[in-house]
């Protein structure tokens, strides 16, 4: 018992081929983050591909917390309840 066996099992692949002429071209591409980072993979996508994050650039794999301020969005955020804020620490205030 203490010698093992592999056993290989092989399938019988017939009719199983790719059909020619249905399948789109997997071409390689570029993709291009906001960041300015570019690495290349394949899609059948035609062109480059432009993203807005990338994992060069994302809090979860870089480790470090950055806003990513589209258009101004997080100062109109805050300007909004900035209002609000000030109000709540003068209520703690007192």
């Amino acid at each position: 018992m203490g010698a093992s066996a592999c056993v290989t099992m092989e399938f019988p692949l017939k009719g199983t081929e790719m059909k020619a002429g249905i399948h789109p071209a997997y071409n390689e591409v570029n993709v291009i983050c906001a960041c300015q980072h570019t690495f290349k993979t394949r899609s059948t996508h035609k062109g480059d591909i432009r993203v807005e994050i990338c994992s060069h650039c994302h809090p979860f794999f870089t480790g470090k917390q950055k806003l990513v301020d589209t258009a101004g969005r997080v100062d109109k955020f805050e300007r909004k309840y900035q209002k609000v804020r000030a109000e709540k620490a003068a209520k703690l205030a007192q």
